[in-house]
């Protein structure tokens, strides 16, 4: 994501955001950088954020959520994720109240960093094999309600 969004930046000429610091700011109590620009803070709060939803998108490849339909969902709890953080801090607006262009870069920046997430952890998940919801998907094609769920297996984690 950041990187798409450096270069959207060189082609458009638009300044960094230092929204994502302002939120770390008044999440941790920090004192408040007005006038300065918090690269650090900016830097912490995208890491932070790409690896603790990068893991929950994992967390949904190896489910058995995975291409394209569970990308899409996972850009959905992206957005939301910002939009919780910033709205309940202050630092942020409803997005239907932004300018148009400035919603729609934002949009297109969190749909690569969900989709390409999404690459990454299907592909690692798919090296164990089926999820679990794609094993009872695939014991019967098509939605149907009287599938149970497949029998348990024993692992080495659940033997334990």
């Amino acid at each position: 994501m950041t990187l798409a969004e450096k270069l959207e930046q060189r082609l458009t000429g638009r300044p960094d955001s230092y929204v994502p610091a302002r939120v770390l700011e008044r999440l941790a109590g920090l004192p408040e950088s007005r006038g300065r620009r918090p690269r650090t803070l900016n830097w912490m709060m995208h890491a932070g954020q790409g690896c603790l939803l990068g893991a929950l998108r994992g967390v949904m490849a190896n489910a058995g959520l995975r291409g394209p339909w569970a990308s899409g969902m996972f850009f959905t709890v992206r957005l939301t994720n910002d939009q919780i953080l910033e709205n309940a801090t202050g630092v942020g607006a409803p997005p239907w109240t932004w300018p148009r262009r400035e919603l729609l870069v934002d949009l297109a920046h969190k749909a690569v960093y969900a989709f390409a997430t999404g690459v990454v952890a299907d592909r690692l998940a798919a090296r164990r094999g089926p999820g679990p919801g794609q094993v009872h998907a695939g014991q019967r094609p098509g939605r149907v309600g009287d599938v149970a769920p497949p029998p348990r297996t024993v692992t080495s984690a659940t033997a334990r």
